[in-house]
């Protein structure tokens, strides 16, 4: 009469035995601007992209499965630190991806570097990232305030626009980018007439806009991103800067910026990007499988940053067998990268990969071709030339 008891200690002895071998995740960490203003050019798209990574990568590492967390840090530090904190403590996560704003990267950096977890860059813009700050489980794919910077300063300048009156957002990542634009400016022999400073997500520019277009400036340059950006840009036509014949040059912009604009108001816009869908056979069939993900939305520089960051990563873990942040870093700086949206591409000891970047110009609407279909690559160039010399970053990991 005790049969059906023993039976079931046992069944339940072997659930137990088999749940206790079931091997935990490897977890990666998608940590972004999910609802704010520069929701569009990260938010779920990277999501998306890292999950696209682990599912090429075959949805395994180490033999076991892996898993893609996400969450919203609202271009907040404190929060940001906090979700990172608790995604390495109690959620066993390797690596926290994306990191929208240099400020939420910096604080992030300390969480990541107490746990020795990786932190891999796709969205903040700081070069110090790479330079004062830098790390041994830092790496920074994509680009930055200063290669967005000397690409369009040094083309604007050796173009004749040689004043510059510069609208920034008033935040580090954004300082970042009027500061180096402004020295290579001044570098190249133009002169910078003034700046103003506006709050993130200001919806009226009007008074900083008639301090630019009062300058007399042949450039304004607008040092900021996302919505500002293309608020900026509108508002810049409707005050009758372009018309007046001043330049709008905006230092960081995305593909969905010039999709926000529409072509009518953005035709002729030249600035620096990363990555351009259309570029290439293999860019294009990876581009359209993250469309047909993303609601047709094509990838920006940091999607597809992403993407490449975290399937770097999952390689470099299995080569290394280990989970521990510098050394899966160390071993992505090792091995060069190829993959579907960039070849022959080395990461620098200091975490900055060396990514050619493109000086592209909008096309008018008669000239696209299809959805998407917005730039004319002016010119390309290499990483070792767009991005500071190592030389120059003053990273304490470099002797």
């Amino acid at each position: 009469m005790f049969r059906p008891l023993v039976i079931a200690i046992v069944g339940a002895a072997i659930s137990t035995a088999c749940i206790a071998q079931e091997p935990k995740p490897i977890r990666l960490g998608v940590l972004n601007d999910q609802s704010g203003v520069y929701a569009d050019f990260g938010g779920r798209g990277s999501v998306i992209a890292a999950r696209m990574a682990v599912e090429d990568y075959g949805g395994r590492v180490l033999g076991r499965p892996v898993e893609v967390l996400s969450a919203d840090h609202q271009n907040k530090p404190d929060v940001a630190a906090t979700i990172a904190r608790a995604w390495f403590e109690r959620d066993n996560v390797d690596a926290v991806l994306d990191l929208t704003t240099s400020s939420v990267a910096l604080a992030v950096r300390e969480v990541a570097l107490n746990k020795n977890r990786a932190m891999l860059i796709a969205s903040a813009s700081s070069p110090e990232l790479t330079g004062k700050y830098c790390s041994p489980i830092t790496v920074h794919w994509g680009f930055d305030g200063y290669a967005n910077s000397v690409v369009a300063a040094k083309a604007s300048v050796a173009a004749g626009l040689d004043t510059w009156f510069f609208v920034t957002g008033d935040n580090a990542g954004s300082h970042a980018q009027e500061e180096q634009a402004a020295s290579f400016v001044k570098k190249a022999g133009g002169k910078v007439l003034g700046a103003v400073r506006h709050p993130l997500g200001t919806s009226d520019f009007s008074s900083f806009l008639l301090q630019a277009q009062s300058s007399k400036a042949k450039v304004v340059a607008l040092a900021n991103a996302g919505v500002d950006t293309t608020n900026a840009i509108k508002q810049a036509r409707e005050f009758g800067l372009v018309a007046g014949g001043q330049t709008v040059l905006p230092m960081l912009t995305f593909i969905t910026d010039v999709k926000a604009l529409g072509l009518d108001n953005a035709a002729g816009l030249r600035f620096t990007d990363g990555f351009y869908w259309d570029r290439t056979d293999d860019t294009r069939v990876w581009s359209k499988r993250f469309m047909s993900l993303n609601q047709g939305r094509a990838p920006t520089v940091v999607q597809a940053a992403v993407y490449t960051l975290a399937l770097h990563f999952l390689k470099s873990m299995d080569s290394t067998k280990s989970e521990e942040g510098d050394v899966v870093v160390k071993e992505m700086k090792n091995v060069m990268v190829n993959d579907a949206l960039w070849k022959n591409v080395r990461i620098r000891e200091d975490g900055r990969s060396l990514n050619d970047m493109y000086l592209v110009e909008v096309k008018k609407p008669n000239e696209s071709q299809g959805p998407w279909d917005f730039y004319r690559i002016v010119s390309t160039i290499p990483g070792d030339q767009a991005f500071r010399p190592l030389s120059e970053g003053n990273c304490a990991m470099i002797k």
